[in-house]
């Protein structure tokens, strides 16, 4: 028999929400465990974030934020998830972030919070520790985790499937009961055995989906394991074709992935093409190099088309107010490594798949479709960002939800009979294991990424979407056969679960002929 542990809440995922609801569960009582399949827990985008987190100006009210929120999300927000996390939620981030975890957020000379603006905010709202806001808050919040005993962290651990009573159990009366989440099957990654850990409150907290793009700002893994894992439950996913491309990353061959944060643009960096035209001018008037993200990625993608060029520029050239070396320090010092002085140079950037904005239907404390099933963080969908994420509301979010989640965990009534635990088989291994080719595991991971980026993209249209269902469905088919037949492994559990992602944003983009926010649907006839 397998090895099985049992716990009280079991969370999937340890960035900012996954986090802040295990610690908010272990101080109500609960024994938690956290998973990361990574070799640590800061491996996570939270752990990237640069800009900061939205909070409370003391010169402004929240309406002001909810109309910011309302207005970058092209009004296709949940109106009473915005209004809650205006009023109730931007108030948390300083006694909870700064005084209780301890996140060193800069401060000015006067000794107050140095609040910064980014894109399609009205007012400097904005908490950060220069441009590495989101490694300080990883940091803080897992220092505050080791000291909680009832907490037990499993690294290299990647979950393969949730188990349910109606699903698993050997029981034929489970069947006829409502379906409930009752622990998950894990590989783990030190001695690659499946491994079960019950949990009568089972939390996805598996952040993003950028890893299913060519172009990413995102970690690796960020291939949608929990929106798969959701879509095999059956539990109601929404919003699914909103995904938020960041303007600006880094073009560059020896520095991939790297972000840079939109609070460049907010002290005053200015995008211009390779003509060196400021274009923003001619596309949001009125915001121009501060209009919502979806805005900035399509004005760069055209005068990258019309200039037949793989890169625009960003010009901090012209910031002088502040020393971007010492307020800008990642991004000056990751620059200078690859041979670009912000302060004299134009920095080559372009748009890359960054943020999730639809995900697993969740209501005000994290709880899914599916009992004992909750969904915190970039995985879940409250409404919050609508057709579009307002910059740096997410970390905002996560907090809220996380820390919301994790107190209705604690009072739930949720428990696991021994006999069901007992009615739950090990991992089915394959009686005859196929041989693993990595390399053909790194080209279908590569196909998908390209059907992805070229067919549903930042700008899209029905034909290239039914082309992209249309190859899926045939990688679906190949790939799910040799999931069952081979030994598994997390390379091709996160294999299985891209494809799955994947035809999961493609049948919601499909299905929404609506051009709006993020998803931006092409006509046929502006191509003729």
């Amino acid at each position: 028999m397998s090895q099985r542990s049992c716990f009280d809440c079991l969370v999937i995922g340890s960035g900012i929400a996954g986090l802040c609801t295990a610690i908010k569960a272990a101080e109500n009582g609960m024994k938690v465990a956290v998973l990361s399949k990574e070799t640590e827990l800061n491996i996570c985008n939270t752990n990237h974030a640069q800009g900061g987190i939205v909070a409370t100006n003391p010169i402004e009210t929240a309406a002001a934020l909810e109309k910011d929120i309302l207005r970058a999300g092209d009004y296709a927000n949940y109106l009473d998830a915005v209004h809650y996390l205006s009023e109730q939620g931007a108030p948390l981030i300083e006694p909870f972030l700064a005084d209780k975890m301890g996140v060193p957020f800069c401060k000015n000379a006067a000794g107050e919070y140095d609040r910064t603006r980014e894109g399609a905010h009205s007012e400097r709202r904005i908490l950060h520790v220069k441009d590495g806001s989101g490694e300080a808050i990883e940091t803080a919040l897992i220092a505050y985790v080791d000291k909680l005993k009832n907490i037990t962290v499993y690294t290299e651990y990647t979950v393969i499937d949730l188990i349910t009573n109606t699903h698993q159990s050997r029981d034929p009366q489970e069947r006829y009961n409502a379906k409930r989440v009752i622990g998950a099957y894990v590989l783990n990654g030190k001695t690659n055995d499946v491994e079960i850990i019950f949990a009568p409150r089972t939390v996805l907290a598996t952040g993003g989906v950028g890893g299913l793009y060519t172009y990413t700002s995102n970690i690796t893994g960020a291939t949608g394991d929990g929106l798969a894992i959701a879509e095999r439950l059956g539990a109601e996913i929404i919003n699914a074709e909103y995904i938020q491309f960041h303007p600006t990353v880094l073009f560059h061959r020896d520095l991939k992935r790297f972000l840079i944060t939109e609070a460049l643009r907010g002290e005053g960096a200015r995008l211009c093409n390779r003509r060196g035209e400021y274009f923003m001018d001619r596309y949001s008037p009125e915001l121009k190099d501060l209009a919502p993200r979806d805005e900035v990625a399509r004005a760069i993608y055209c005068e990258m088309e019309n200039d037949d060029a793989g890169y625009v520029f960003l010009d901090a050239r012209n910031i002088t107010h502040v020393d971007v070396a010492d307020r800008f320090p990642k991004v000056f010092n990751n620059c200078l490594k690859v041979g670009i002085d912000i302060r004299k140079d134009l920095i080559p950037v372009v748009p890359a798949a960054h943020y999730f904005c639809g995900g697993i239907k969740v209501d005000g404390v994290g709880r899914t479709s599916i009992d004992g099933l909750w969904a915190v963080g970039e995985v879940s969908c409250t409404g919050v960002h609508g057709a579009n994420r307002l910059a740096s509301v997410s970390l905002l979010e996560g907090v809220v939800w996380g820390i919301n989640a994790g107190c209705d965990i604690a009072q739930s009534k949720h428990s696991i009979a021994a006999e069901l635990c007992d009615s739950i088989p090990d991992w089915i291994l394959p009686k005859i294991e196929e041989t693993i080719d990595p390399v053909l595991i790194n080209q279908d991971i590569s196909m998908v990424r390209k059907i992805m980026w070229n067919y549903c993209g930042i700008i899209r249209n029905r034909k290239r979407m039914t082309r992209a269902l249309a190859d899926l469905n045939y990688l679906h088919h190949r790939v799910e056969q040799f999931y069952r037949s081979a030994r598994i492994t997390r390379q091709l559990i996160e294999l299985h679960n891209a494809v799955t992602a994947s035809w999961v944003i493609i049948r919601s983009a499909l299905s929404n002929s609506e051009s709006k926010g993020c998803h931006f649907v092409e006509q046929e006839h502006d191509r003729k």
